[in-house]
């Protein structure tokens, strides 16, 4: 992030060779419980039950003395202020989205000055013409709080609604507001973890998925099951929503549903987990009392449904392709049959959209993005150039549009936004974003490593030009590896001034992502998962053995699942890093489904009621396999105190078992956000102020000078 100046030469000035001892810490005392529970035989050790009840006085004396102890350890950072002017600086560019063509009659677009907690809605008539403010995020709270989520405008763009979420939460509320007047309509939602979202096309109402209200005060915490898809019809109180489809027989089923595009179809999704593989049943909406009818009727393999044309659908699916491909059914033919569209290619197809009545297919190769187009009939029509390594996304519009935009990025590369002519094929730059550094003076390279079994996995490394391989480096090592998501290069300020402090930023494309398709995901989860632990590890060894860094100079991140990441690879190789970064991660792999939307994750996990599933997570769980006696490496675990996907009890319990278990110099600290949850819609002032103490702490932490 940070440009040549002299604060930052002091700041980053190169790096020495051993990183200072630091004193012996006074942790916060953390009263350990005799609670013991048995799973298959083996006795479980959860002294720290009692951190669960987040809201006790004793929890919140230990929250306050924690983050006391922290903020004086930054405090002792004179660099920190240096580079929190340096990140505020550089954070404060333009930002805008690409626009989306909402009707024939105008367009919406998002845009962030530069420091603004939330980014502003802007609707103009011309892509050429600014337009004026449509919806401004920052006015629902005065510290920036509060965000948009769901965003969902009818087909002829006279009513829009939307989500607010309010400190990070994953429960929103909906309102809905009439375009022309502004005028907010009686008509909310009250908060929930809501799903899908879909209008009718004669604007008389929506469906969406929802839960049964839980008990008040439990709503950071209680379990949520029985998702259910309703109608809510404009003008009525919520309270006459009526069910469109539930399943009792199983209360962890995820219901959604999508109305087509010309209005006449709802495409009902029921999945189980997050294992991207769901069930699809259909409704008529053109006859009244039609009856919900099955397509897919079992949980094999994943369906995303693309388009129709008229009892055509076409879906996306990897059934009997990994990597994916397209396919079509007709849905009132009596004897149903398959048609392949689009076969599978070497590529992970990774979604598909449908304009200019032309497919879209975005694809990752070896990670990066590529743009495809094809007829409905499968015939290849023309690849999108793209600018280089990176990731490409946009794409959206009716299928009858023959204008569309796309935005680019790369680790070095800030959003560009492009519009595309689908007729022609050609890009057009729309808006490059201004950043105050020099795009040249870094470079994105991918490699490939060898993992522990052999395997060989993507690594994408960032760094300034000319950078000395001898092992001094200051290294950020990031990855997920989980849930089928990839890691894909992306453009992100905080990694710039990483790297204008002399800093090298890695991300590994470990196993549990979808780089490589469905095997891939299932090569790192669940009795696999062990395998996603080694690909990250293996990925710290490569960079030493390569001369990019060294093991005092080498730090692992990740957030979430990469939370849990860190913690497992921390906890099985102490001795490889110099740092360690949790963020909001699971942590105590044997209590995880007990919390909010925890029992969905035992499909990438497993299920600690079933033997084997049970062996493997002990083994690795970070909460769980803090050994006393151990030497680790300075660790920084972040949290927030209204993150309500991942309970903040996990990072509390890690914290509490990982500052017993120290038994070296290096500090172990907690970071306790206050009104943000797991990371959405967290505010610009709140981001700048944590990347600046987690790059504090790392500058003293890795001996940075």
């Amino acid at each position: 992030m940070f440009r040549r100046s002299i604060a930052v030469l002091v700041v980053a000035a190169f790096l020495g060779a051993s990183v200072p001892a630091q004193k012996k810490f006074d942790y916060p005392k953390a009263r350990k419980a005799d609670q013991v529970d048995t799973f298959h035989g083996v006795a479980v050790a959860d002294p720290y039950r009692w951190m669960e009840d987040t809201k006790s006085d004793e929890m919140r004396t230990w929250i306050d003395e924690q983050n006391r102890l922290t903020d004086s350890y930054l405090a002792t950072i004179p660099q920190r202020e240096s580079i929190k002017n340096r990140l505020t600086e550089i954070w404060n560019y333009e930002r805008l989205s690409a626009p989306s063509k909402v009707t024939d009659n105008f367009y919406i677009y998002s845009k962030n000055d530069g420091l603004q907690n939330q980014s502003v809605l802007y609707k103009t008539t011309s892509i050429n013409d600014p337009g004026t403010v449509f919806f401004d995020p920052n006015k629902l709270s005065t510290d920036g709080t509060a965000a948009l989520g769901g965003s969902s405008f009818t087909n002829d763009g006279k009513l829009w609604a939307y989500s607010v979420s309010i400190a990070g939460s994953d429960r929103s509320e909906w309102r809905v507001m009439d375009v022309a007047t502004g005028k907010m309509l009686p008509d909310t939602l009250a908060p929930n973890r809501y799903g899908s979202f879909s209008w009718m096309k004669d604007n008389s109402g929506f469906f969406y998925s929802g839960y049964e209200p839980v008990q008040k005060g439990e709503e950071l915490k209680a379990n949520t099951f029985f998702q259910k898809l309703y109608f809510h019809k404009l003008g009525t109180p919520q309270s006459e929503d009526y069910v469109v489809y539930e399943r009792p027989d199983n209360k962890e089923y995820f219901v959604g549903g999508n109305v087509s595009e010309d209005g006449n179809w709802l495409l009902i999704s029921v999945g189980k987990g997050t294992e991207r593989m769901n069930m699809v049943y259909f409704k008529n909406l053109t006859m009244e009392k039609s009856p919900i009818l099955p397509i897919i009727d079992n949980l094999q393999n994943s369906w995303s449904f693309i388009g129709n044309d008229g009892s055509t659908f076409y879906f996306r699916t990897d059934k009997d392709a990994a990597r994916g491909r397209v396919v079509k059914i007709d849905a009132l033919a009596q004897n149903k049959g398959w048609t392949e569209v689009i076969p599978e290619s070497a590529d992970t197809l990774n979604g598909v959209q449908f304009i200019n009545n032309q497919f879209v297919l975005n694809y990752m190769n070896d990670a990066s993005t590529k743009i495809k187009i094809y007829e409905t009939t499968g015939k290849w029509v023309r690849d999108v150039e793209l600018p280089g390594i990176g990731s490409a996304g946009g794409f959206g519009g009716r299928r009858n549009y023959t204008e569309t935009f796309y935005s680019y990025s790369s680790y070095n590369a800030p959003p560009t936004i492009y519009r595309y002519d689908m007729k022609t094929g050609k890009s057009t730059m729309y808006r490059q974003s201004k950043v105050k550094f020099d795009p040249n003076d870094f470079e994105v390279k991918r490699v490939f490593y060898t993992s522990k079994d052999g395997t060989r996995v993507p690594m994408f490394i960032t760094h300034k030009k000319g950078l000395k391989l001898d092992g001094t480096n200051p290294t950020i090592l990031y990855g997920y590896g989980g849930f089928n998501i990839a890691s894909t290069p992306g453009f992100s300020i905080s990694r710039i001034g990483w790297m204008e402090m002399g800093g090298v930023y890695a991300v590994a494309c470990i196993r549990g992502g979808s780089e490589y398709g469905k095997d891939w995901w299932k090569g790192g989860s669940r009795l696999q998962k062990q395998n996603t632990f080694d690909d990250f590890a293996w990925a710290g060894k490569w960079l030493i053995e390569n001369k990019y860094t060294s093991t005092p100079k080498l730090a692992i991140q990740g957030g979430s699942n990469g939370g849990l990441l860190v913690g497992a690879v921390l906890n099985q190789n102490p001795g490889l890093f110099g740092a360690a970064l949790p963020a909001v991660g699971v942590m105590d792999m044997i209590r995880f489904d007990k919390f909010t939307i925890g029992w969905a994750w035992r499909s990438d996990y497993g299920d600690p009621t079933n033997a084997d599933d049970f062996k493997v997570m002990y083994a690795y769980s970070p909460y769980h396999n803090a050994k006393a006696g151990t030497k680790y490496p300075a660790t920084l675990v972040t949290t927030a105190d209204h993150d309500d996907r991942v309970f903040p009890a996990h990072s509390f319990k890690y914290t509490a078992a990982m500052q017993a278990a120290q038994a070296g110099d290096a500090p172990v600290l907690i970071r306790i956000e206050t009104k943000a949850g797991h990371g959405a819609g967290k505010p610009t002032s709140k981001q700048i102020e944590e990347t600046a103490d987690i790059y504090g702490f790392l500058v003293k932490s890795l001996g940075m000078k």
